[in-house]
């Protein structure tokens, strides 16, 4: 006996001793509320404005609105704080100042953090961690694969914060030796939500899975929650901080804390909805406004009680609603109840979702959104707006989207060319990437007016969310050119490139009418020429049914043999600088050269 316990003795201590002697990482920690940029997206007010970091309304609110919505404005939900890291792991830690968790809802929605993983397809990969609470909340994101395929830049992080709990202090650790970047806010115009406590994120799992949530990812667009628990209640105080947030699209989703046990009044509900309409419209008279109806409880079709009350409230919406677009009232939309649809074991307590509610709610918000936005989604993955980051090691994505940005709203192109790195390392501005044919763009392009609208990677969904995401806004180009697909080959059969192209092309004609569209073929590649040519066919037919005038230069780039001439090449898919010098001379024909038009300019 004795021996048996001196060998489990000496195997607990060499157990010890191997664990003691495993490294201990070390970190480096990097607090986002010391930031010189702005990296807190979700806030519609922020730096000197706010009270607090973390704060959702402006420190002058303070002063106007009721106490109870000052304090859930120091509540965290919504926020986000994007960055980029090449690593196996992340740590975050932080405090919070109130109750950790709540009867109905769990310590990792109500004071947890949520982390996604963005790929270099666009794709938002939500990240496990591993969680303490206490007087300090720590989470430990472990085992992450650093890199994808393309390169080993990393990725982008985005780490949503807690949605029930204010931030006192937070911090972002990696371990030492790997380069965080911080990431500012994104450009686009946010969707503003004034909402409940269902908006705020009650009763969601964790962060990520709130609807407001949900709907970012879907639409890949900022999203401000300005949901106040049991006391979102379309209040003038707060409908006139509205207007300081340059919104996309505000949201007015109130009636779950209106019905008639809040002892609001019939009359002074209509009264709220029509007033924050026509308070919105004053000062934005062009930005669409969404209202939306109750969505019920769930025990609502046995208790006649329970379901009167969400009844009584959309009736009144639905009266407002139609006064208010009998008066002329422009861009009001409605979302009704029947369009959130939520099924029986869509709540937690009969008003609260699930995650599994606050999906169904995020699908109907989306539905509707994308009506209003004009920004469809088909079947297919060639008609799925996405972002990517695959040519890192050459240029940034996100970089080079905004600078395209600037660029068109200061200096309008007469002629914009939709491409990928064939145009892209063309050459042309903004520059940051190989200028290949720089002679020949200098010399023809430019003088032209021809923008660089290629980025290096770019598939057909990829030019889609740069259509979605501001890149046609604001000016009227003469012409709009478009040589995408090359890099779909890979993925995609030529239905799906061909039929991509085409809803692509929809897209452009909603947002450019009058500017004429020049299709141009996809040039030949090494190894791929037979399937090419039977795909620009195909491609042709989508230009003829499209009103869009379809051009083939790269038969120039044949042989008698139908192979492609690798003296044109420098890899057997981009033209050397005479490959290019010979692509000008095919292009220049086509080319219109009338001054752009500024809109809203004379």
């Amino acid at each position: 006996m004795k021996k048996i316990v001196l060998i489990l003795v000496a195997f607990l201590c060499s157990a010890n001793l191997i664990i003691l002697a495993q490294p201990v990482t070390d970190y480096v920690w990097w607090n986002p509320a010391q930031s010189t940029i702005p990296v807190i997206e979700g806030q519609g007010w922020s730096g000197k404005d706010v009270q607090n970091p973390y704060d959702r309304l402006p420190a002058k609110a303070e002063k106007s609105v009721r106490p109870v919505v000052w304090n859930l404005a120091h509540n965290a939900a919504g926020l986000m704080i994007r960055f980029r890291a090449s690593t196996d792991q992340v740590v975050v830690r932080y405090t919070v100042s109130g109750k950790q968790a709540l009867p109905h809802m769990p310590a990792t929605g109500v004071s947890g953090v949520d982390l996604y993983g963005v790929n270099s397809d666009g794709d938002a990969l939500w990240c496990a961690g591993k969680y303490t609470f206490g007087d300090t909340i720590q989470y430990r994101f472990t085992n992450l694969e650093p890199n994808d395929a393309y390169h080993k830049k990393g990725r982008e992080y985005r780490l949503y914060l807690p949605l029930y709990n204010s931030v006192q202090w937070l911090e972002i650790g990696v371990p030492t030796g790997v380069t965080l970047t911080p990431l500012p806010v994104r450009n686009d115009k946010p969707i503003v939500i004034y909402g409940t406590s269902i908006a705020q994120g009650a009763c969601a799992s964790r962060p990520g899975m709130a609807w407001t949530a949900i709907l970012g990812r879907k639409l890949d667009r900022p999203v401000i929650n300005l949901g106040f628990s049991g006391n979102g209640r379309l209040e003038k105080e707060v409908v006139e901080l509205l207007p300081d947030i340059d919104a996309k699209l505000y949201v007015l989703d109130c009636l779950p804390n209106l019905v008639a046990t809040v002892g609001i009044k019939p009359d002074e509900i209509k009264a709220r909805i029509s007033e924050s309409v026509k308070t919105l419209r004053k000062q934005k008279p062009n930005t669409p406004i969404l209202l939306v109806e109750h969505a019920g409880y769930s025990e609502g079709g046995l208790n006649p009680g329970r379901r009167r009350l969400y009844t009584e409230v959309n009736e009144l919406m639905q009266q407002a609603f139609a006064q208010l677009k009998s008066e002329g009232i422009q861009k009001l939309y409605l979302l009704p109840k029947s369009a959130i649809n939520l099924d029986a074991d869509a709540t937690v307590d009969g008003t609260h979702p699930t995650d599994l509610g606050m999906q169904q709610y995020a699908d109907a918000y989306e539905r509707i959104i994308r009506f209003i936005l004009n920004e469809p989604v088909g079947e297919l993955s060639t008609m799925k707006p996405r972002t990517q980051y695959r040519d890192a090691n050459v240029y940034d994505w996100e970089t080079r989207h905004n600078d395209i940005l600037d660029r068109l709203k200061n200096k309008p192109p007469r002629i914009l060319f939709f491409g990928n790195s064939i145009t892209h390392f063309w050459g042309g501005e903004p520059q940051g990437a190989p200028a290949r044919g720089a002679d020949s763009w200098n010399a023809v392009m430019k003088p032209l007016g021809v923008q660089n609208m290629g980025y290096g990677w770019d598939r057909i969904e990829n030019v889609l969310w740069r259509v979605y995401h501001g890149e046609l806004d604001g000016y009227a180009p003469a012409q709009i050119m478009l040589m995408i697909g090359t890099n779909n080959l890979q993925l995609n059969t030529d239905a799906e490139i061909s039929d991509g192209l085409a809803f692509l092309i929809r897209a452009i004609q909603a947002r450019q009418p009058n500017a004429d569209i020049l299709l141009i073929g996809i040039l030949p590649r090494q190894q791929l020429e037979g399937r090419v040519a039977a795909l620009n066919h195909r491609i042709a037919q989508v230009a003829g049914e499209l009103n869009a005038t379809f051009i083939q230069p790269g038969t120039m780039f044949l042989q008698p043999d139908s192979k492609i001439n690798e003296s044109l090449f420098g890899d057997g898919l981009h033209p050397n600088a005479e490959g290019y010098r010979q692509l000008a001379t095919k292009l220049v024909p086509y080319l219109k050269a009338t001054e752009p038009v500024i809109k809203g300019k004379k």
